[in-house]
């Protein structure tokens, strides 16, 4: 799972966690998020995260 960070504010999104106090269960990937997923802190789109370099899925 890869987990994507706001180039806006830097807040990260961990699939691993979820977003429970936005409805959003543990184990969705960043892909899986509605299109009108927006960044929790600033309200960024879903356009303004990247995957985080150096992720290690094993």
């Amino acid at each position: 799972m890869t987990a994507y960070i706001c180039e806006l504010c830097g807040y990260v999104y961990d699939p691993q966690n979820g977003e429970p106090e936005n409805g959003i269960v543990e184990g969705t990937e960043f892909e899986d998020l509605p299109e009108d997923y927006v960044c929790p802190l600033c309200g960024a789109s879903k356009e303004d995260f990247e995957p985080v370099n150096g992720e290690d899925d094993a």
